[in-house]
């Protein structure tokens, strides 16, 4: 929620994220094979194409670049500021999502699991590519009320 000039808050929901891509239809295909996205939309001006993806309520927005990646994928993303760390999408079982792809993503870390924090809560991350790293998880929850107010 936004405030508004009436101190009030207006809904907010989320839109997209913007990918710089090397090769358009190659992070498409990936997109769409991995992780479920269709081409929503396609935008051409001034010689320029923009590809709009979606997979429910996400959506994905795909710029043409020659530039270089300013970081190499690694672990779980760029620690750096003003950069995404990675993007993260959630499945029943991360193996068989492993199993699946049957050695043609790149394993940038993992698979860990995290039952310290999350019961069968598991991770493993891949890179896009163009070297966006992307976690995916299985069982996360969030905290109840209750615990969350044991944190200022």
């Amino acid at each position: 929620m936004t405030e508004t000039t009436a101190g009030t808050r207006a809904p907010v929901r989320w839109a997209h994220v913007g990918l710089n891509c090397r090769d358009q239809k190659e992070t498409e295909d990936f997109y769409t094979r991995w992780f479920g996205f269709e081409r929503a939309r396609v935008v051409e001006a001034e010689g320029d194409r923009v590809i709009f993806l979606r997979s429910g309520d996400a959506y994905l927005e795909l710029f043409a670049t020659e530039a270089d990646a300013l970081v190499p994928p690694e672990k779980d993303g760029p620690p750096n500021p003003g950069t995404a760390r990675h993007l993260a999408f959630q499945v029943d079982d991360v193996d068989v999502f492993l199993g699946r792809a049957e050695g043609q993503l790149p394993v940038t870390l993992g698979p860990l699991s995290f039952d310290e924090f999350i019961p069968g809560w598991r991770t493993v991350w891949v890179s896009d590519p163009d070297g966006v790293v992307i976690e995916v998880s299985q069982g996360y929850t969030d905290q109840s009320p209750q615990e969350l107010g044991q944190y200022s």
